[in-house]
């Protein structure tokens, strides 16, 4: 492994003392608690498990109450290329998002506003309704439910500019779509798998998602481009073009243009600059070996899990161990094969614990709960 390989001390050293000048992200920093819940098929009672869980995390009432509520999935890879693939359940699961609507609208969410950034980009109805979701089930859950595809301007009249307040890793501030800042609280619900680049994907990687191709997709240009058709690949994985003018640029240019240094750090980076003030981890059905039906070797597993917390690194650090991992290790030990490992990078600036330690576990333990997820994104079957 070369220098860009690890967390280095020094970044972390200095990464720690631009927290010192920064201000409190969130609330759900300092809720380091995580809950546990044995739950083995999508036809169980996902709304009273969800709710036993928010209850074990203190309750989630005075967080949501009369509020707007922005709801982050994953429907991750672009379906144009990668259609549905029901064996291989890699994408948010449909009853997942209806359960959670109806916990948000129990809980006395004003308005709940769905947000992903997919392909094309576009505002219809029926392209979300491709992924499998009800759309006028999860429309009728008993609160006002809007819909909205982040992957340009969508319905707004202009970019909001989200700061990183330790300064960034990679990038100072990010251009997102306008509802990653119109909301009072930002819910992530993910799934609980492997990923090629990251190591795992939770909450924190379903952040990736919140930067829209219209800025960040190859295809952006030097202008932006409202209808974009490429991915983030060229701008934000390998560096090998920059965002648009107007839109914040690189830190460190002359910083490795490797993937597995660029992406466990924007990740991060966004984190910092849309905090996640309520995680939701799917792992009733799941895949491992990597995040999609595009890596080589993955298969379907079924740990029988829901996982909810308040603090986004805590959260995940629960999570890749109930994966069955370790998450200190550095780069090149599994699962962080390829890639940095992103919850030492949280961790150095300040946005939670990723020691096990320190993370207070309720609901179903995590000796009851790990499932093997095996040696990683090996790119051949386990």
């Amino acid at each position: 492994m070369g220098n860009e390989a690890v967390v280095s001390r020094r970044e972390v050293l200095q990464a720690g003392a631009a927290w010192l000048g920064a201000p409190r992200l969130s609330a759900a920093v300092s809720h380091a608690r995580v809950a546990i819940a044995r739950c083995r098929s999508y036809q169980e009672d996902l709304l009273g498990i969800l709710s036993r869980l928010s209850d074990q995390i203190g309750g989630i009432g005075s967080l949501v109450r009369g509020k707007t509520v922005a709801l982050k999935i994953n429907l991750t890879g672009n379906i144009t290329r990668f259609p549905e693939r029901p064996d291989m359940p890699y994408r948010t699961h449909p009853a997942t998002v209806l359960a959670t609507v109806q916990l948000l609208a129990r809980n006395g969410a004003r308005r709940v506003r769905i947000l992903e950034s997919f392909f094309p980009a576009r505002q219809d109805l029926a392209l979300w309704a491709r992924y499998g979701l009800d759309v006028k089930a999860i429309s009728n859950s008993g609160v006002e439910v809007e819909w909205e595809n982040t992957q340009n301007l969508g319905y707004g009249k202009k970019y909001s500019r989200l700061k990183v307040p330790w300064g960034g890793y990679v990038f100072p501030a990010y251009d997102l779509n306008h509802s990653y800042e119109d909301c009072d609280v930002f819910v992530s619900l993910s799934k609980l798998k492997n990923h090629w680049i990251a190591g795992v994907t939770m909450a924190m990687k379903n952040n990736f998602g919140i930067t829209p191709c219209s800025l960040y997709g190859g295809d952006c240009g030097p202008d932006g481009n409202e209808d974009p058709k490429e991915e983030r690949g060229p701008v934000c994985h390998i560096g090998s073009r920059t965002p648009p003018r107007g839109v914040p640029q690189e830190l460190k240019p002359d910083s490795p243009r490797d993937a597995g240094y660029r992406v466990p750090r924007i990740v991060v980076d966004l984190t910092g600059a849309r905090p996640i003030d309520l995680c939701i981890v799917d792992g009733i059905e799941s895949i491992r070996g990597g995040e999609g039906i595009w890596n080589p070797g993955v298969q379907m597993v079924r740990p029988g899990v829901l996982l909810m917390g308040r603090n986004p690194v805590a959260v995940d650090t629960v999570c890749t161990a109930v994966m069955g991992y370790d998450p200190r290790v550095q780069r090149g030990t599994k699962p962080f094969l390829r890639g940095d490992n992103c919850l030492l990078l949280a961790e150095a600036v300040g946005l939670g614990p990723a020691d096990l330690s320190a993370i207070e576990i309720v609901g179903l333990s995590l000796k009851e709960a790990v499932y093997d997820y095996g040696p990683g994104p090996i790119g051949k079957p386990i």
